[in-house]
Order: structure tokens, then C-alpha cells, then sequence
């Protein structure tokens, strides 16, 4: 079977759902029997986002070999519930950087380097690396940014290069956009939408199929009307309306046939139908729980919750899994203090501590450990969260009261978080931490142990600072016990409290695996043990 090629673009706005849009289709056709792989193109002069401020991009997602990536890699991960790597996501940084690179060592024979073709070949070289891959039927290709946008011209020229390169029934475009609704007159507005495809045609590409991201159901008369200005045909205007939940997506645009119409584009058979039924097992116990707990999710980029994407999508799965609906309370840590400390945590069942790096907001995270530890309530503690759990245990149960982390107090005389010995001569920042899988033993007979059923374990990592070994007899003959080892390294990887009903830290990000159809079982025994610490447990969910 030739390859096939779908690219993704969007217009009018960003922040539509191209990823949610792109992974709901790569679901679809992967449920109908194709091998299907996802490529998000960013249009940022970053290598990759590891440097970024999660406020500025959101989440930085880890891929199992290593690589810093955008967050809709996690969505990829999640719909298709199958691992990306590190050429699913590609930057202008990148593609630049390649080029530059190869200019320098007299690659281009003396030729201008332009970014036609130069920089266009490069696109369009790591678009198909993944199609030279016998696993993959369909890959499809998301576009970040906006048409219009500058930075978004070179690949929108090479999507135009490559769709008359790949002939027909090989590639196809789909162009995801806005249909306002101006409350005032009770109008879906179409004419955002027709100047974008527009501005699309101009560069030279025509989109094959419209998803409108819409708040109201739209008519035939609508979709009538987008077809004559934009060149399709009616049933290829697709509604994306908006959802309580984004799992809800795939099943909505397969209603409207959507992978159907795909799969006649691309010449491909549509007689397998579906299999759907995990999905709608799914939503069907997401929209109809029986409980709720109540978790606190302690952090300090809470204002923007794309930045602990994957935690909440996490518990979510977690949530499902045990019939419950889990109100996530988001508290930003630096407003915590030992005077509003019950005000903040009151009827909270789970503390989960957030992963980070920097001294801010630092303290309220202790503070969150401690009241978790001393009132008895679960606690769960990644990467960062794993640290400040070490360091409360060190000031206020072994005694060591100016005990710190390297990286807030590099002088501290207990530094019980302290440096990774390769970490000490580096001097580049991007892509230099401990990143991707790691090996994990589990020590039988922990509460760690049971949940996973398993002695041997491979988790996703990024970090610098570690558990400091030196105060490992002091920490486990108090009653904190490391229960997770790297082999090859002898870094701890996992903590438990003993006599706790769940106070867990680990150094690696359970988050990044959890999936609709495999929620992580770290995040499942966390939300059934909150719903049994909470007071109110046995009373069904009134919704």
C-alpha cells in the first residue's frame, strides 16, 4: 500500500483543537484497521519546547526516547494509545537549524541557501521520514500556528509542493476553522471562515475537507453555503462543536462520516467498520459517575491548565475507571502559608503536588506535603512533588530543619535533593536533562509493588536534581522507605510512607502513559484510596 498523507491546518484563530482534531481522526482510522502515526510541525524558532515556559506553550511532553515535545504529542499518545518519538515533533528551530548546519559543512555545493527550496526540502524530508516506515499506513500532519502567519508560510508552501508531488488519492488537506456565533442577533457567522480558505488557495492549496469549530449545531443551509465559497462539497463540511469533554470528539465527527469521507479522499476502503466500544464504555461511565472525590492539585503554573495537561487528563482516566468524578481543585502554591493552610485543603480527599523547577513557590508545596502526611490524607508527589515530599520528611521528621534542595540553595547543609554527578559540568540548558525511559525495580512486598503487579518497570523522566543517596539509612529507618530503584544507577525512583493510607512519591512522570483504554494504575489506587478517605465516599454522585 502507497503511503498516504493528511495535513492539518487551521485558520481564523489559534487554539481550535488541530491536535484534537487530528488525534480524534488518527483514533478513528486506527480503530477501521489502519496503522496510522501523527507529525506536529510548530512553527516556533525554539529546538523544541524544553526551554519554554509552560505559560508560553503550555506542557512540555516526553516521548519514551527522549525527546521534549509539544502537548499534543500527549494527545496523539492518548486517542491512539500507542508511544510517539522524537520525529513526531518537528520545530522551525529544527528545520533551520538542520540547514544552516548543512551549509556549513559545503552540503548545498555552493548554491544560495533559500528557504525555497532549501528549507522546504527539509519539511518536507521529515514528513516522510515517518512514512518510510513499515508501520504506518496513514500518516497525518498537523500544522501549528495559523494561516496567514509568517512563520506558518514554509510549511503551508510545502504542504502545496508535496500535495501535487504525491498525486492524486495520496494527499489530501484539511482545514480546521472558526464559525463565530454573534449572540446579539443569534447568528453563526460563515465569512471568517471563507476569508481563511481564501487565504489558504492564495498560497497556493485547496483545502479537500472543512471542520468548523463551532458552539451551535450547524445547518444544512450553512454548510450549503460554505461548499460554493470554498470548494467543497457539502458533506465535507464538518461540525466540531463544543464538548464537556474532548473524548466525546472522535465519536461526534464519526457520526458526520468523517473518516469515511477521509478514506474516499485518500482511495482507501471504507468497509471495516469502527470498533468503538472501549470509547463508549468510556463516556458512558465519564458522563454517569457514581461518587466524586475532591483533589487538590498543587502547583505553581495553576492559572493556565495546560501546563499539567497531562496530570488532569490522568485523573480523568483514573476517575472513569472507578465510576467517579474527580473535582480537581487548582491551588497555586505560593499562596499557601501555615495561617490558610486548612481554609485551602478543607474537604479536599487527595493531595497531588505538581512537578516544576525554580524556588517559587516552594515552601506552600511543603506545607502541602506536610498537612497531607500529618492529617492522613493520600498524597502524591511527581518528579518535583517526590523532592518536596523528601525535604518535609528531612525538616520536620528527621529533625534536619535547614535541610534543602541543590537547586534552591546550592550552600544548604542538607542538600537531600542534590545534583546528578553528569548534570555538574554541563553548560547548555535545552535537552541536557535526565529524559525518556528509564528502567525501574520495584521492592516486593511495597505498596508500589502490588499496584503494578510487577517488579520491573520502565517510567518517563525529566529532571536534573535526585534523592541524595547519603541520607537513605536515616530516611528508610524513619519510616520513609525507597521502593523504587534504577539498576544501572542506583537512583531512587519511588518513596513510600510507611503507615499511611497513600503517601507516594516518584521521581518519574506516570502521567505521560496513561491512556483512555490503560489508565496509569498509579493514578488509579490514588483516586480509590481518596474516595476512602473522604468523608462522604458512600454517597452517590447528584451531579
Amino acid at each position: 500500500m502507497k503511503k498516504k498523507y493528511i495535513f492539518v491546518t487551521g485558520g481564523v484563530t489559534s487554539s481550535l483543537g488541530k491536535g484534537i482534531v487530528s488525534a480524534s481522526l488518527g483514533m478513528l482510522l486506527k480503530a477501521r484497521g489502519y496503522k496510522v502515526s501523527i507529525l506536529k510541525l510548530d512553527p516556533y524558532f525554539n529546538i523544541d519546547p524544553g526551554t519554554l515556559n509552560p505559560y508560553e506553550h503550555g506542557e512540555c511532553f516526553v516521548t519514551k526516547d527522549g525527546a521534549e515535545t509539544d502537548l499534543d504529542l500527549g494527545h496523539y499518545e492518548r486517542f491512539l494509545n500507542q508511544s510517539t518519538r522524537k520525529e513526531n515533533n518537528v520545530t522551525s528551530g529544527l528545520i533551520y537549524k538542520t540547514v544552516i548546519d548543512n551549509e556549513r559543512k559545503g552540503n548545498y555545493l555552493g548554491k544560495t541557501v533559500q528557504v525555497i527550496p532549501h528549507i522546504t526540502n527539509e519539511i518536507k524530508r521529515r514528513i516522510k521520514i515517518l512514512g518510510k516506515s513499515k508501520n504506518f499506513d496513514i500518516i497525518i500532519t498537523e500544522i501549528g500556528g495559523t494561516v496567514g502567519d509568517i512563520e506558518s508560510l514554509p510549511y503551508v508552501e510545502t504542504v502545496r509542493q508535496l500535495k501535487w508531488e504525491l498525486g492524486k488519492f495520496n494527499g489530501i488537506v484539511i482545514h480546521l476553522t472558526l464559525l463565530p456565533y454573534i449572540t446579539v442577533t443569534g447568528e453563526i457567522k460563515t465569512k471568517p471562515t471563507q476569508h481563511s480558505v481564501r487565504n489558504l488557495m492564495e498560497n497556493g492549496v485547496q483545502a479537500d475537507i472543512i471542520v468548523c469549530r463551532t458552539e451551535k449545531h450547524i445547518t444544512n443551509n450553512i454548510r450549503k453555503k460554505l461548499a460554493l465559497f470554498c470548494n467543497v462539497k457539502p458533506n465535507h463540511v464538518i461540525e466540531s462543536i463544543d464538548t464537556k469533554i474532548i473524548y466525546e470528539i472522535p465519536y461526534l465527527l464519526h457520526l458526520q462520516k468523517f473518516d469515511e469521507v477521509v478514506l474516499n479522499h485518500l482511495n482507501l476502503s471504507t468497509l471495516s467498520i469502527p470498533n468503538l466500544e472501549k470509547w463508549r464504555i468510556f463516556i458512558k461511565k465519564y458522563k454517569n459517575p457514581k461518587y466524586e472525590t475532591k483533589i487538590a492539585l498543587v502547583g505553581k503554573y495553576v492559572s493556565l491548565h495546560d501546563s499539567y495537561k497531562s496530570i488532569t487528563e490522568a485523573l480523568i482516566h483514573a476517575g472513569t475507571e472507578n465510576e467517579t468524578y474527580v473535582n480537581i481543585k487548582w491551588i497555586y502554591s505560593e499562596m499557601i502559608k501555615e495561617k490558610n493552610i486548612k481554609k485551602y485543603f478543607e474537604g479536599i480527599s487527595g493531595i497531588l503536588v505538581a512537578p516544576g523547577f525554580g524556588n517559587r513557590g516552594i515552601e506552600g508545596k511543603i506545607l502541602a506535603a506536610k498537612y497531607a502526611r500529618e492529617n492522613k490524607i493520600p498524597f502524591f508527589g511527581i518528579c518535583l512533588g517526590m523532592q518536596i515530599a523528601v525535604i518535609e520528611f528531612a525538616r520536620n521528621v528527621l529533625g534536619l530543619k535547614k535541610a534543602e534542595s541543590h537547586e534552591t540553595n546550592p550552600n544548604t547543609s542538607h542538600p537531600v535533593i542534590c545534583l546528578m554527578e553528569k548534570q555538574k559540568k554541563l553548560t547548555h540548558i535545552g535537552g541536557t536533562m535526565r529524559l525518556g525511559n528509564w528502567k525501574c525495580i520495584l521492592v516486593k512486598g511495597s505498596k508500589i509493588h502490588s499496584i503494578y503487579g510487577k517488579k520491573e518497570i520502565f517510567e518517563r523522566h525529566r529532571h536534573r536534581y535526585e534523592f541524595n543517596n547519603d541520607y537513605l539509612e536515616i530516611f528508610s529507618n524513619a519510616g520513609m522507605k525507597v521502593v523504587g530503584v534504577n539498576p544501572e544507577t542506583g537512583l531512587v525512583e519511588a518513596l513510600e510512607l510507611e503507615n499511611h493510607i497513600f503517601f507516594l512519591g516518584v521521581q518519574y512522570h506516570p502521567e505521560y502513559q496513561s491512556t483512555v483504554t490503560h489508565p496509569h494504575p498509579l493514578f488509579i489506587n490514588f483516586v480509590q484510596l481518596s474516595i476512602i478517605a473522604s468523608q462522604n465516599s458512600s454517597h452517590y454522585y447528584e451531579g
